[in-house]
């Protein structure tokens, strides 16, 4: 028995895009609906939303049934926070705020089996097939299969970029421009100079050390991104389309409420 191979991986080694679009909802439907779109890739997430490890699970068994990965964001907090969606065979982990070479080192540390890091080591769970496959080799697939996405979202880790993207471990260095547009005192102005220098710097440090860059956007600059060397690339999310769906729903209602209508069975 073998773990399944991570699509994102696979596209993105052979120089490919992956797709990808973030879930705040935390029912596993809308994995299946995102499935169903033709993403390469789902995003769910445990940083900023409340959503429990039961959800996430559900969540990751939908994604599996549509042959399609998970990536799950993980809260700042013990190893168990970043290895408990491992184990339950999400294909990648997202770790937020990393804020230098020291922060980045401990992420492999505790997310990488033998000879990368010192990530301990169960096998008795879903990404281990339930003791199925074999220890070793299941620490070797893991360390293959499994991406590992560190997030830039603050200015303090810029000064040590190029020595971070060149841990062994990391996979992709992802761009986080709505946090990083905060940090240096301008939020929500994505066109800021040094916002702008800053997901240039992250794309040309990733390439340059033989890692993948990753960083939301949308139809708008997908071109200009991918110009960038962005490969992996998160559009939308789940309740932006609902918020927009609905919202155009109840303005249409709502653009009727000065018409007097009265129907109880007649006219």
């Amino acid at each position: 028995m073998n773990m399944k191979p991570s699509k994102v991986l696979n596209q993105l080694r052979s120089g490919e895009m992956a797709s990808c679009t973030k879930l705040n909802l935390a029912d596993s439907r809308t994995v299946e609906i995102a499935g169903i779109a033709g993403f390469d890739c789902v995003w769910t997430d445990m940083e900023h939303v409340p959503n429990d490890l039961g959800q996430v699970e559900k969540q990751i068994l939908a994604a599996k049934a549509y042959d399609m990965d998970i990536l799950v964001r993980v809260p700042r907090g013990s190893y168990s926070s970043l290895v408990w969606p491992l184990e339950m065979d999400a294909t990648g982990i997202m770790v937020p705020h990393v804020m230098s070479l020291a922060d980045a080192r401990q992420v492999v540390r505790q997310t990488r089996f033998h000879p990368v890091g010192r990530r301990p080591v169960d096998g008795g769970n879903a990404d281990g097939g339930f003791c199925k496959i074999d220890f070793n080799e299941y620490l070797k697939q893991a360390n293959e299969n499994r991406f590992v996405i560190i997030q830039i979202e603050d200015p303090e880790p810029l000064a040590e970029l190029d020595e971070i993207a060149s841990l062994p471990g990391i996979d992709v260095i992802f761009f986080g421009p709505g946090d990083f547009s905060h940090s240096i005192g301008h939020p929500g102005e994505f066109s800021h100079p040094d916002l702008i220098e800053a997901r240039r710097l992250v794309a040309e440090a990733a390439i340059r050390h033989g890692k993948f860059a990753g960083t939301v956007g949308g139809p708008g600059n997908l071109d200009e991104l991918l110009s960038l060397g962005y490969r992996f690339i998160s559009m939308g999310a789940d309740v932006v389309g609902l918020t927009q769906y609905f919202g155009g729903l109840a303005d249409a209602f709502r653009g009727r409420k000065s018409k007097e209508v009265h129907y109880y069975g007649n006219p």
